[in-house]
């Protein structure tokens, strides 16, 4: 009875893991963690930019409509560097819910931009034509909304908007 007690033991030692083969296998858990969070990181700069794009098509789908209310005319806002959309643009649009960029109360490089040839800063119905614009976070590019129906990328670098001349 006692030489099967010993055989028993001894077949368990033969089954169990060594040290090395239990780091192989926390060290390729730890790589593929690794790999998770990396992919992870990027699917999130995805989808606020994918929100980005939604919230300017909100804007430009609400500018459309004041022009519609007030014979084809857009709000006028003839500030330089564009006025920050969910502030005076949104006001003059009537607009319930003012969408911000998810990254703009801890980084104001990250604001909706509205701009255009109105000759006036009220938000009166002057303008004829409007840029919106906002920074995409997955790349070095702006994400341009224009009134002549352009929608698209344009590179940060050189990027400037006169007028609410479109610069895509």
């Amino acid at each position: 009875m006692n030489k099967t007690s010993i055989n028993h033991t001894s077949s368990i030692i033969n089954h169990a893991f060594t040290m090395i083969e239990l780091l192989v296998v926390i060290s390729i858990i730890g790589i593929l963690a690794g790999l998770a969070t990396i992919s992870f990181t990027n699917s999130q700069k995805q989808a606020r930019d994918s929100a980005r794009k939604s919230d300017l098509r909100q804007y430009a789908t609400a500018v459309e409509a004041f022009a519609n209310k007030n014979n084809g005319l857009f709000p006028g806002y003839n500030n330089a560097s564009g006025v920050q959309a969910s502030a005076g643009l949104c006001t003059t649009l009537a607009m319930t819910a003012c969408p911000e960029d998810a990254k703009y109360p801890n980084d104001n490089t990250f604001s909706y931009r509205y701009q255009s040839d109105g000759s006036v800063a009220t938000g009166a119905a002057v303008a004829t034509r409007y840029v919106l614009w906002g920074k995409l976070e997955g790349t070095t590019d702006y994400w341009v909304a224009c009134s002549n129906g352009k929608v698209g990328k344009r590179a940060q670098s050189g990027f400037g908007v006169s007028t609410g001349t479109c610069p895509i």
